[in-house]
């Protein structure tokens, strides 16, 4: 399938997450949100409130991570988070899965403290995205991961923080597809770097992208 510019970006979760970033440039990337139109600039906490008022009146939304990158903050502080972020403005979370207790099987804890935070957020409206980091996931545990985000009532499944080992694959897309395609977002993240990579993930289904270069991706429209 063709797509333009605009579609890709539309659909486009523009990540500004380092942890170098300075004021100066939430501000230069805000302006890259607008000027293309993307989905979402996704801030860090500290930057929900300042992101918010540079994005004020235009159509791209403010979204934030939490309990980033390694989503071992208790069950609690999740909770805090979220209402802080959202206090600040956020209008979507994108909340890490706690990784260790998924490996280690107590998928009871593992939903709880997902469904903990889709509670708070979606009395306020906001959408939640919960980040596998497939990279330390088997297929056969992404599809359990996916199954358990969906049972606590998520928005989406994403692959990955871009802080942890490997990065969104087709493979794990296809799985994500599979297990809850049609039922919930998609979201590939981490490894997002090019034009083909972006329109593969989308083709495959994918309804969301995480992306850091976005301006690069945008600007290989016209490879094949």
């Amino acid at each position: 399938m063709k797509y333009t510019k605009q579609q890709v970006a539309a659909v486009i979760d523009h990540a500004v997450l380092k942890p170098d970033m300075t004021v100066a440039q939430i501000k230069e990337n805000a302006e890259l949100c607008k000027k293309w139109g993307v989905a979402s600039m996704c801030v860090r906490p500290c930057d929900v409130k300042l992101a918010a008022e540079l994005l004020k009146g235009s159509p791209v939304k403010v979204s934030c991570v939490l309990s980033f990158p390694h989503g071992t903050d208790t069950t609690p502080v999740k909770v805090f988070q979220a209402q802080q972020a959202i206090a600040d403005g956020t209008q979507e979370i994108d909340m890490v899965m706690n990784i260790g207790e998924f490996l280690s099987g107590n998928y009871d804890y593992v939903r709880n403290d997902i469904k903990a935070v889709v509670d708070t957020a979606h009395a306020s409206g906001v959408l939640v995205k919960v980040i596998q980091e497939s990279g330390y996931l088997t297929q056969e545990q992404v599809a359990k991961a996916c199954e358990l985000s969906y049972e606590a009532g998520a928005d989406f499944v994403k692959t990955s923080t871009g802080f942890g080992p490997g990065s969104a694959t087709p493979e794990t897309i296809a799985t994500m597809v599979r297990t809850v395609g049609g039922k919930m977002g998609i979201k590939p993240s981490g490894g997002v770097r090019s034009w083909q990579t972006a329109v593969g993930y989308l083709d495959q289904g994918a309804t969301r992208l995480g992306v850091g270069s976005t301006q690069a991706v945008l600007d290989g429209a016209d490879s094949e």
